[in-house]
This record gives structure tokens, sequence and C-alpha cells, in this order.
């Protein structure tokens, strides 16, 4: 439970971390709703409309950043308030579920920072307890200029919106503008720190808590360009992840890109390998593909090539697991 002196810290203090589709597809669909077609929203964003599709599709910061420009430029009229009030706690998946099923809406807060890398905040944001009231600011340095008050809003719109989703109505949160001096804050009365949740559910919160562990502790052990390279090898597995494909989509030579993962003790081949491991026992987990279906999701001609690299991952035959 958060205390009158405050709360935890947010994980991290950098912006620039992988981040689920979802955030992206409210973008496209607020671009959408203006009029913009979903190729003009994604151009330039190395994504496209299955990628926006794929629930478990990750993205960098970057290419959702694209995304935005590319609203921005084409629909200066969408605000990030509107795109802001798009979301809601299910689009945060199991850290969604987490907050719901907190026991209070203190509980709540403390988790969503602790995981606040499972979120798509690009500003980070902070709470104190201040004369009764709970003082949420975000911390917009470093974000980008061009789309730096957009994104404010944007997640203190969002992260209002969730509160009071979560609290089951009735929480009025006070939206202080940004000014040339300060981002922006929202404010409510402390008391509805302890407020007990209307979805709480101990078993449920235990057990979306631990899939927030999980999701979040192997992204947390990789860093820079090994979890960027991951990303972009695992958006294009079906073409088998061509090494110039994926240095041109950060902006690297081939020969950049080598040296950059060998200083960072990997290899191409080595990422690559580790993606299509992964993402082959998701797709066997779930069991609704075929042995043929998830070697050609992998990028492999052949079952018999996915076969046998699936031994060597694991010691057995895919349709043995």
């Amino acid at each position: 439970m958060v205390s009158l002196e405050g709360f935890e810290p947010a994980a991290t203090r950098s912006w620039d971390f992988p981040r689920q589709v979802a955030g992206t597809a409210l973008l496209v669909e607020a671009g959408v709703d203006a009029g913009l077609d979903v190729d003009v929203l994604l151009q330039g964003s190395d994504l496209g409309p299955r990628d926006l599709a794929d629930h478990q599709r990750e993205v960098t910061a970057a290419q959702e950043l694209r995304v935005l420009r590319n609203l921005r430029n084409r629909a200066p009229s969408v605000t990030g308030g509107s795109v802001g009030a798009r979301y809601h706690a299910s689009t945060f998946g199991p850290l969604g579920f987490a907050l719901l099923s907190s026991p209070t809406l203190g509980h709540a807060a403390n988790l969503a920072l602790r995981f606040i890398d499972l979120s798509f905040t690009f500003t980070i944001p902070s709470a104190t307890v201040d004369s009764e009231q709970v003082v949420i600011t975000v911390d917009d340095r470093g974000v980008p200029v061009d789309v730096r008050d957009f994104l404010v809003q944007r997640d203190l719109t969002a992260i209002g919106r969730v509160l009071q989703e979560i609290a089951g109505g009735g929480l009025a949160a006070e939206h202080r503008a940004s000014t040339s001096e300060s981002p922006g804050a929202l404010r409510f009365d402390s008391s509805w720190l302890e407020h007990p949740l209307p979805q709480a559910n101990p078993h449920a919160f235990a057990l979306a808590e631990a899939m927030c562990r999980d999701l979040v502790s192997p992204r947390r052990s990789r860093h820079g360009i090994v979890e960027h390279v991951r990303i972009h090898v695992a958006q294009r597995l079906e073409s088998g992840s061509p090494m110039p494909d994926v240095a041109a989509a950060l902006g690297l030579s081939e020969r950049s890109l080598r040296r950059r993962l060998s200083d960072a003790g990997t290899s191409y081949r080595t990422v690559v390998d580790e993606v299509r491991h992964d993402v082959a026992e998701d797709l066997l987990a779930a069991g609704t593909l075929r042995v043929e279906d998830v070697a050609h999701r992998l990028g492999y001609a052949e079952s018999t090539s996915f076969g046998a690299a699936y031994r060597r991952w694991t010691g057995h035959a895919p349709s043995q697991r």
C-alpha cells in the first residue's frame, strides 16, 4: 500500500524501451478516424497492417514515434488528449489486468510504476502526496521536441483515464495544463489511495503480476542494440529476417551492425536463432498451427529445417512438445 510519504520510483527513467503494438495501433486508429489511410500512417515505420493486428507484436519506441509524426504531419487537429482518451486498462495487456485486480488504487499506482516499461509512455511519471492531494507529474526530458507536447497530453490523459476506469468511476482527477515551465500534472484526493477496487481479486492479481514479471525480465536483461535487433528480426521472420533489411531499419550498415552486436557479445545469427526459438515455443504452445505452418512463420523453407533446429534447441522434435 502507498504511504503518505510517497510512491515507488518508476522502474526506468528512459522511454526508449520495447512496447507492444497496441499504442501504435491507437495512433493509427485516430488517424483513420481523421480520414487518413493506414499506409500513410505507417509510412517509414517498417510496420504493416498485419503487425497492428498481432497483439503480441513488439515495436521499438522509434517506430511508434514514426507513426506519431505521420499522424501529426497529416492530421494536426488530432490532439494528444484525444488519443490518450482511447486508452483502457485492457490496452496494457497483463499489466492492465494486474491493475484492475489490485486490492486498492494505491497498490495499482505502485504496480504501474514498478512495471512502467510494460506501458506505452514516453514521459516517465512520478507521484507524490501534497496536502492530501496525489500529484502525478511526468518527466518529458529527452522526448523529441516536435512531439513533446502531444505526448505529455496523451500520457497524462491515458493515466487519468485508466485510474478512473479501475476505480470504478467517481474519481475526479484535475488535469493541470502544461506551461513553459512545467509539463502538466494530474491531481486527485489522496483518500482514493486506500479505495478498494471493484474488481480486486488476489488470485487474479498474483497471476497477472507474475505474467508482468515474466514479460519484463528478459527485456531488462537485454539492452540497446540487441533488443532493437530482436524486435526487427521478429517483425521479419517469415521473410527470413535478412540482415541488410534489419541493418537498414536501424540506420546502420551491415558492417556496423555486426560490430555493434559483437561488442555486445553476440552475433546476428545468434539473435535470429534466439528469436526463432522463442517464437516457436509460443506458437507450438498455442496449439493452433501445424508444424509446417510454424516453420513457415519462422522463415524456414522446409519443415525439416525447422525440425532440425528445434531438436538442436530442445533435444526433441516439435511434434513431441
